[in-house]
């Protein structure tokens, strides 16, 4: 009898399968098992893969191979024996990272699956968004750095960054393979490269190791489209690109536009390798599930370095806490492979708790305003001067010439079904009157919502022969950045409203009509200045305003983490970088070769070229030495000697400057040459990463063990409290009374090195560290007890820091952030 109704239970599941076909999702699901990474041998048949944290994996032994084969056939036997052929679609196994495959399959089969042997979790897969040269200078690489690794020609020599982005236009100079010293084959690197579909060419050069695509899931979801997006690695965006070029493009290249040359741009890494992984699209973005198969594949193919400048839209939803997703567990598994993680931190600021990169294995990168501005103004025939926005040269013979109103040259009534006043249609504006004027365009939300541009009213002006264009902001719109934009032609940006009032006013006063209002004579006159040289600033950096802040976030409630994040500041301001000529990412740039933009997603980048410089050097160091060795040396005072300062808003929503906190900009501002010779690094290790997992309050350890891959077992014992990871920086959400936490420094320097410690901490936390100073020896670690103490309520954080000076030159910071609680 109960084989019976075994047997109709399994018809009703069938049918019902076959009814649900129409209401299909994309699940990630991990399986009990470890991956290649961390098998240690057990499953008979199958010798071990994982190897000693000193050691790579042998990606191309038959024990890592028989495994993985192993793992996917596991997969594929557990569909066929649960799900009924036809009624789902298996689009990736992951084996090398994680344990587990992503299916394409209805909500109903998704919670049969959650009940079958051997599956440890099921979770919906989610969509990720984009993230969005002089700066070699301003970092100081060509001297400080590049030197001390062979010079420019080497410097990131045989070390590979792989970019999961939007893919590469391969021709551009940037990484261009035959102007450079022949490149021999990459030492450790054994990914592949896609031919591209139209010409029948490999995208790999020599420079380009590695190109795949990765659309799976987004196809099963319907989002890809293949009339618009490149079913290939080819960058149909610009994102990724331009990256690539931040990190590692090839130094020297000619930045030309509109035929003026704004400087010559290079990678942080010049010789550095590109192993692309397109997963970002023009339409949708990209799906989590198509990025844990990039990260899966990429750290299979032998990475060194990732950046990621993508993110989730939000924190997960389906773990109680934020670290604990398919997407973070990944990235923890490849940071344990010995991959540097560097993501970007997000652009919702300047508004709190708006990270979109949460765990402490990722390098979190915040956006700075480097030290190189492009100003303009407009000068009014009454004298005034009005600040502006331009790259572009002045007008001719630096005179000044009759302005124009869009409105005062339309052309008959029917145009006013038209936005006309954007000017971004020549046709419907009379050239007989703007030609050899100055036009004034208004700006509307269309220019927001992308669908009006100030290249269409440059190309405007040009095609009606106008002297040069003004585009004016009558209305505020918060939350929008406006950015100079280069110019073929005179052109300026009007951004404050006052100005755009004075303007107007001018203009209307000067400006003769008859009795219906037509304008008949044009007498308001104005000259556009030179727009094209930068202006240099000491007030530098500064942490950008849309650059996302801290606290960090412990589950999707945005309760207060025991992390510091963001974890460092880099440039992510107006970079000068390649670009995709077919690129949509940003229509200024349309059909260029090179784009100046700005998001931290230009952030993260720098991180992962210094990354790679500081691996070339040590190749030996963990991912979190490379980190540590960034953030306690980073810089905490701009070019000016002063605290750094952060753009903010301030009541009125107008932009202002405050002193930056650990929540800004994180242990400071990245110094390459200093972390290059931090004199002591914190390290922690993979099992001390899950120890933090497991010390999470409320944490569902079996979700630890389901999603990390690792139980919370006698290795996470002693390690209670989230801030007793060894971080190099100390973040306590809920100060109680007076708490000590460990932090274990050891050295990397040649030479025995006694360093005093300080502390610097507002009066409501007392701070102390002991022994207040230590002797180490090369290679050696030292321990340090750091006792904080609640003196007072604020409902606030305060901060400050651990300084370490050392007798032989090293400066070692920990920034440390708490609030006390009662």
């Amino acid at each position: 009898m109960r084989r019976i109704r075994l047997a109709c239970l399994l018809v009703i599941f069938v049918q019902v399968q076959w009814a649900a076909l129409g209401t299909h999702d994309v699940y990630i699901v991990t399986m009990e098992g470890d991956p290649v990474v961390s098998y240690r041998g057990g499953v008979q048949g199958f010798p071990a893969t994982a190897v000693d944290s000193d050691e790579e994996i042998d990606l191309t032994s038959e024990a890592v191979k028989s495994y993985a084969l192993h793992l996917r056939g596991h997969h594929d036997k557990l569909l066929d024996s649960l799900l009924v052929e036809g009624t789902y679609e298996k689009l990736y196994s992951y084996h090398h990272l994680i344990n587990g495959f992503a299916v394409h399959m209805s909500p109903l089969q998704a919670e049969f699956l959650k009940k079958a042997p051997g599956v440890k979790h099921v979770e919906r897969d989610m969509k990720v968004q984009k993230l969005t040269t002089h700066t070699p200078q301003f970092l100081g690489l060509p001297t400080g750095v590049w030197s001390t690794g062979g010079g420019l020609d080497r410097a990131g020599e045989d070390v590979v960054i792989g970019f999961v982005d939007s893919g590469i236009y391969p021709e551009h100079p940037s990484f261009a393979a035959h102007k450079t010293d022949p490149y021999g084959p990459a030492p450790r690197y054994k990914g592949k490269c896609e031919m591209d579909p139209v010409t029948q060419r490999s995208f790999c050069n020599g420079k380009i190791v590695g190109a795949q695509h990765f659309a799976k899931a987004a196809m099963a979801a319907g989002a890809f489209n293949p009339d618009v997006e490149f079913a290939s690695p080819l960058d149909g965006d610009g994102h990724g690109s331009h990256t690539a070029a931040i990190a590692a493009g090839n130094n020297g290249v000619p930045v030309r536009m509109h035929g003026h040359e704004f400087g010559k741009a290079s990678g942080m890494a010049p010789r550095a390798r590109v192993a692309v992984y397109k997963v970002l699209y023009r339409l949708f973005g990209g799906y989590i599930a198509d990025v844990v198969a990039a990260i899966d594949q990429a750290v299979q193919d032998g990475v060194d370095i990732l950046n990621l400048s993508v993110g989730p839209n939000s924190p997960p939803t389906a773990t109680r806490t934020t670290f604990l997703n398919p997407f973070d567990a990944a990235l923890l598994s490849a940071v344990k492979a010995g991959v540097f993680v560097a993501q970007a931190a997000g652009n919702g600021g300047p508004f709190p708790k708006t990270l979109v990169s949460f765990s402490p294995w990722i390098t979190t990168v915040a956006a700075g305003v480097d030290d190189r501005r492009y100003k303009n103004h407009l000068t009014l025939g009454n004298g005034k001067l009005l600040s502006g926005l331009g790259v572009s040269p002045a007008t001719h013979g630096n005179m000044s010439f009759s302005l124009i109103s869009a409105a005062d040259a339309l052309l008959g009534s029917s145009a006013t079904k038209y936005s006309a006043l954007d000017c971004q249609r020549p046709e419907l504006l009379n050239k007989r009157k703007v030609q050899g004027r100055i036009l004034l365009c208004g700006y509307s939300f269309n220019y927001i919502s992308g669908t009006a541009s100030i290249k269409k009213v440059s190309q405007t002006a040009r095609n009606l022969g106008a002297a040069g264009f003004v585009v004016a902001v009558e209305n505020n719109y918060p939350g929008t950045k406006f950015d100079p934009v280069p110019f073929s032609i005179p052109g300026i940006l009007i951004t404050d409203v006052s100005k755009t009032e004075d303007l107007i006013d001018y203009y209307n006063s000067s400006t003769i009509r008859d009795w219906a209002g037509r304008a008949t004579a044009f007498k308001a006159t104005a000259g556009i200045a030179d727009g094209l040289a930068p202006t240099l600033y000491n007030s530098a950096p500064q942490v950008a305003l849309f650059s996302s802040r801290g606290p960090d976030v412990k589950d999707f409630s945005f309760q207060d983490a025991d992390v510091l994040k963001p974890d460092i500041l880099a440039p992510g301001n107006l970079i000068w970088a390649a670009w995709a000529p077919n690129g949509t990412d940003e229509s200024n740039y349309a059909g260029e070769g090179f784009a100046m933009v700005s998001g931290t997603s230009m952030a993260a980048p720098h991180i992962a070229g210094i990354a790679a410089l500081i691996k070339q050097k040590n190749p030996k160091w963990s991912p979190s030495a490379i980190k540590s060795a960034m953030m306690t040396t980073a810089n905490t005072l701009d070019k000016g000697s002063r605290p750094l300062r952060a753009q903010q808003y301030t009541a009125s929503e107008m932009m202002t400057l405050s002193r930056a906190t650990p929540f800004d900009c994180g242990s400071g501002a990245v110094n390459p040459k200093a972390a290059l010779d931090p004199g002591l690094v914190l390290d922690a290790t993979h099992e001390e990463y899950i120890a933090f997992l497991c010390s999470i309050p409320d944490v569902n350890q079996s979700e630890v063990s389901n999603i990390a891959g690792s139980a919370c077992n006698s290795s996470s014992k002693g390690r209670q409290r989230p801030f007793d990871l060894n971080l190099p920086s100390i973040a306590i959400s809920q100060l109680r009374g007076t708490v000590t936490v460990t932090r274990t420094v050891t050295s990397v320097s040649e030479e025995t090195e006694t360093y005093t410690i300080m502390t610097r901490m507002p009066p409501e936390v007392a701070l102390e560290v002991t022994p207040p100073a230590v002797t180490v020896l090369p290679g050696a670690s030292r321990e340090l007890a750091v006792t904080l103490t609640a003196r007072s309520v604020t409902g606030t954080y305060s901060f400050g820091e651990i300084a370490m000076k050392g007798d032989r030159g090293h400066l070692v910071r920990i920034p440390v952030v708490a609030m006390g609680f009662k």
